[in-house]
């Protein structure tokens, strides 16, 4: 079955970075657009980053020039790079991506303090 493993999350500082990655397993990882979405307290999921099989990338208007998604198909593993780090970037980040329904991960938690 699919399954979606995200880590690397934590408290920093604003300014500073992350680095989170997605281990996925349960289907062809290399044909699929993976994404990472973030969701705030109080607040709806929101998309954060795509990329696509071949490499192509969609950020949030938010998260541009900051963030970078990135995809390793031979470890089946995508990767987020936060830098210069905002306290509205505090939230729990997820993993998806889509095979027939819509899969999600656990979560992994990023506090960004002021």
């Amino acid at each position: 079955q699919v399954q979606l493993v995200e880590s690397g999350g934590g408290l920093v500082q604003a300014g500073g970075s992350l680095r989170l990655s997605c281990a996925a397993s349960g289907f062809i990882f290399s044909i699929r657009t993976m994404g990472w979405y973030r969701q705030a307290p109080g607040n709806e999921r929101e998309l954060v980053a795509t990329i696509t099989p071949g490499g192509s990338t969609n950020y949030a208007d938010s998260v541009k020039g900051r963030f970078t998604i990135s995809r390793d198909n031979a470890k089946f593993t995508v990767i987020l790079q936060m830098d210069s780090l905002k306290p509205e970037d505090t939230g729990v980040y997820y993993c998806s991506t889509e095979r027939s329904r819509r899969y999600w991960g656990q979560g992994t938690q990023v506090t960004v303090s002021s």
